[in-house]
């Protein structure tokens, strides 16, 4: 079987087609045939190797919805036909301590689709069975592709921190922020959304907030010191976490799943006085998957989301990369690029 694809040949270079030839279907495997493929930011770090983790070529993608075209011989829970998602992990040990306590996350064998393996910006994929989910049928392709990476990202520490009636802030409507704002309002939480710029209101309403702060306002910040329980920040940028603090009431928690540069520093006494806390989350377990796909379809969570076909791959990256998106960029990646578009030289297989 040969997967069509477009990849990077070399760091912040812009993707080609490019084909290979993937292992063979090992005993828990599945092949995907992709329709969509969401764009992430750790995509743009990826491509860019920012990370320093990238071989090249690289093909990127995540965010993967399609339906199983063939299963291997240990597969019991997937069947041919079943449209199905991939995310940000493709694989774990399954028996350290923590796969067995179900922290598969932190299994230190862990392996991640897109980093020594080619994603999804793919017409197919070959991946781990275990860590495919089911997409509810209520759930639209496109608009489902981004809650198997972002959706997660958000919908886990909300899960983890935030109870209804909890006051929860957002900081940041963007990619994450625009889910993590109906999460917490379908969760019942009482949200406010915080963003840097007037003119922003309307959308973050229509996202679910009850209440909106622009953080360059200094009065509207001033307002806002003291009311909250729960913060998500969704931004990866340094901020005044300090600031961030005083608006949290005693005991509140600051969460981040946006990856700020450099260190973050805060009085210790704005921590201990009021007993509050700053904390960073990743990707909850596969029972934490399946909770959140199963909730986004009770509530009619999807992503807002511009679609374009796997042949205007770097328009969709240069989007992504200018923040321009609104609020996250998918690919239409179920039609194959052309084997007369394919270099014979690039025609290989990862190694």
């Amino acid at each position: 079987m040969t997967i069509r694809c477009q990849a990077a040949m070399a760091a912040s270079q812009p993707l080609e087609p490019f084909c290979y030839d993937p292992e063979g279907l090992a005993p828990y495997d599945v092949d995907i045939a992709i329709t969509h493929c969401g764009v992430c930011h750790s995509d743009i770090a990826l491509l860019d190797n920012e990370w320093g983790w990238t071989v090249y070529p690289f093909v990127p993608g995540h965010e993967i919805i399609g339906t199983v075209r063939a299963v291997g011989p240990a597969v019991t829970i997937i069947a041919v036909g079943q449209r199905v998602g991939v995310g940000w992990q493709r694989s774990s040990c399954m028996e350290c301590e923590w796969c067995r306590r179900g922290e598969e996350t932190c299994c230190p064998n862990q392996q991640k689709t897109c980093i020594g393996h080619h994603g999804g910006f793919a017409d197919a994929i070959r991946t781990d069975s275990r860590f495919v989910f089911p997409i509810p049928d209520a759930l639209p392709a496109a608009g489902a592709a981004p809650l198997l990476c972002a959706g997660l990202t958000v919908y886990t520490p909300l899960r983890l921190d935030a109870r209804p009636a909890s006051r929860v802030g957002v900081i940041g409507i963007g990619g994450l922020g625009h889910l993590a704002v109906r999460f917490a309002r379908a969760m019942g939480c009482e949200v406010t959304a915080f963003f840097p710029s007037p003119g922003e209101e309307e959308r973050a309403q229509r996202l679910g907030a009850h209440h909106c702060v622009n953080t360059g306002d200094s009065a509207q910040m001033g307002r806002a010191a003291g009311s909250l329980d729960f913060l998500l920040s969704t931004v990866p940028v340094d901020l005044d976490w300090g600031m961030w603090l005083n608006i949290l009431r005693p005991t509140g928690v600051l969460t981040l799943v946006g990856i700020p540069p450099g260190m973050i520093s805060v009085p210790a006494a704005s921590l201990i006085t009021n007993q509050k806390s700053i904390r960073g989350t990743t990707m909850k377990n596969r029972a934490m998957m399946k909770e959140m796909l199963l909730f986004a379809a009770l509530h009619g969570i999807v992503a807002d989301v511009e679609i374009l076909p796997l042949s205007d791959v770097n328009e969709a990256i240069q989007r992504v990369r200018k923040y321009q998106a609104r609020y996250r960029m998918v690919l239409e990646t179920g039609q194959a690029v052309p084997d007369s578009a394919l270099r014979p030289e690039r025609a290989v297989a990862l190694v």
